[in-house]
């Protein structure tokens, strides 16, 4: 069964978030930490996986991507908080 990801990376605790859908986190996480994608993550040096929801539906997770880009910003650290108080990077747990 085909997974979907939608996650929120940061450039440090507290910092710039970054919110972004994808089929395969590892891979994404990978390209952002190399600086492989072109655009505000690169130019804000946002890589640490700090939150992720997977779904099977590739419809559930486009729309959860763009519900969480209108959420408020304390919402989002709330979001990353409930389970990831530390900000770890989640990306070497995948």
């Amino acid at each position: 069964m085909k997974q979907y990801y939608v996650y929120i990376l940061a450039s440090k605790r507290y910092g710039t978030l970054y919110v972004g859908v994808t089929n395969d986190l590892k891979r994404r996480v990978f390209e952002h930490k190399e600086k492989l994608v072109e655009g505000f993550t690169k130019e804000h040096n946002i890589n640490t996986l700090v939150w992720y929801e997977s779904t099977e539906n590739v419809e559930s997770a486009i729309q959860k991507e763009k519900e969480l880009k209108v959420w408020k910003r304390n919402w989002k650290v709330k979001l990353i908080e409930k389970d990831n108080l530390q900000w770890r990077d989640l990306y070497f747990e995948l």
